[in-house]
């Protein structure tokens, strides 16, 4: 038996599924999840001592690669002088500073630990300001597992979130409205019915959670417009493409949109468990203890992922972007035409430095119902080639494909020469399905 597989029979009998994030199971993959034991620059390394090319990357936070050493140094430094101590820290100040140089409109800031959270604090600072009830999502942007937030799409123009977890009750996302992502005509007609209702709409400004699905040109424009004229708030979830996509994120790279709050995570930790919500002052200082709308936590800015975050932006210079871009735009190019050159139909879509491929499907996805129609089992095939080959991909076809300023040409070459088998691999398991 592997340390894999014994690895994940001990985590079975103690934790439910054998995980503590159920994608890192590899359900929607099949088999046994790798278990990790150490990971440095654009490497992972496996229980049994495995290496892989990692294009994981924590889910988005080892922008810089893994364990850089001035961020290992600062949080070691920082875990010298005590873990948690439940009061003020100067790093607190210092790490919201460089969020809102980096996001201007960001002009407060509040810390907290997860995105889940900022998301859910997001949401009800937006209720408690308009003093509406009403919230806007859209189907297949996921922002966390809040209750209200965990609404599937319904039927129709719009509809009444349905409940997409047991434990999720109707009432808790009766006031949720979903609507197809990219659909101007959809969010038009439910700003014109139901406008005055609506407290906020939070969307991923570039879609991740799907697969990545970028904005249409001129939709997000269009909800600034219709939240302004409605008195509704704007919410930008940035915890995948904030502080990756650029320096300033994906509002960064759009320009012309003024949302009214940000939500911030993955990057902005340096793979700590950290996040944040920015926006307007005033509005900002609703939150407890200045106004009405309670947040807390007790770990919330903790000296360690403060100090994580604060190495991480300092050092995400303009050099990092252009080596991840670079990286990013070489692989996806790379990965497009073996799978052509298997005769494998596809569609890759990249959002900044983020892509992802979409097998089995030609045309653009522009939403998730078409995300829905690419062919899961051809990826599976391709994620097994590319894992035997040394090359760790997210397990799971709705997800980004992310890289680092640490993938150099040596580790883009190793996975570039695993493509090959695992997109005959995919065209095999597309002619039997």
């Amino acid at each position: 038996m592997s340390g894999n597989d014994a690895a994940f029979e001990r985590a079975l009998r103690i934790i439910p599924g054998g995980v503590s994030s159920p994608v890192r199971a590899f359900g929607s993959v099949g088999g046994s999840p790798v278990f990790i034991a150490r990971a440095a620059g654009p490497y992972s390394y496996d229980v049994d001592g495995r290496e892989y090319v990692d294009l994981v990357g924590s889910w988005g936070p080892a922008l810089l690669g893994h364990a850089h050493p001035e961020v290992v140094a600062a949080v070691q430094a920082a875990a010298a002088r005590g873990l948690s101590f439940g009061a003020p820290t100067v790093a607190e100040a210092e790490l919201a500073e460089a969020i809102s140089a980096r996001v201007p409109l960001a002009q407060k800031v509040r810390l907290v630990s997860t995105g889940t959270e900022a998301c859910m604090t997001a949401v009800r600072l937006a209720r408690g300001a308009t003093g509406r009830d009403l919230l806007v999502k859209f189907a297949g942007c996921y922002h966390g597992h809040s209750d209200a937030l965990l609404a599937a799409a319904g039927s129709g123009l719009a509809t009444g979130g349905l409940p997409g977890s047991a434990g999720v009750t109707a009432a808790a996302t009766a006031q949720t409205l979903v609507v197809p992502y990219n659909d101007a005509d959809a969010i038009r007609a439910l700003f014109a019915e139901r406008g005055g209702e609506i407290a906020a709409v939070i969307t991923e400004p570039a879609a991740a959670n799907m697969g990545i699905v970028p904005p249409e040109p001129g939709f997000n424009a269009l909800l600034w417009e219709l939240t302004a004229a409605h008195g509704a708030l704007l919410i930008y979830d940035e915890v995948l493409t904030g502080f990756r996509v650029s320096a300033s994120g994906w509002w960064g790279l759009e320009g012309g949109v003024e949302p009214d709050l940000f939500t911030f995570g993955k990057v902005v930790g340096g793979g700590m468990p950290l996040a944040a919500l920015g926006g307007r002052a005033g509005l900002m200082d609703m939150l407890a203890p200045l106004g009405p709308v309670y947040q807390a936590g007790t770990l919330s800015g903790n000296p360690l992922a403060t100090a994580a975050g604060i190495a991480t932006l300092r050092l995400a210079d303009a050099g990092v972007y252009e080596r991840v871009d670079s990286a990013s735009a070489q692989l996806s190019t790379e990965v497009s035409a073996a799978f052509t050159r298997a005769g494998v139909p596809h569609r890759l879509q990249r959002a900044g430095s983020l892509f992802s491929v979409f097998i089995g499907l030609e045309s653009p996805v522009r939403d998730y119902a078409t995300a829905l129609r690419q062919d899961t089992g051809a990826f599976r095939a391709f994620f097994h080639a590319m894992l035997d080959a040394g090359v760790a991909l997210p397990p799971s076809a709705y997800e980004a494909w992310f890289l680092s300023a640490a993938h150099d040409q040596h580790a883009l070459d190793q996975v570039v020469s695993a493509l090959p088998v695992a997109a005959a691999a995919a065209a095999s398991a597309l002619s039997s399905s």
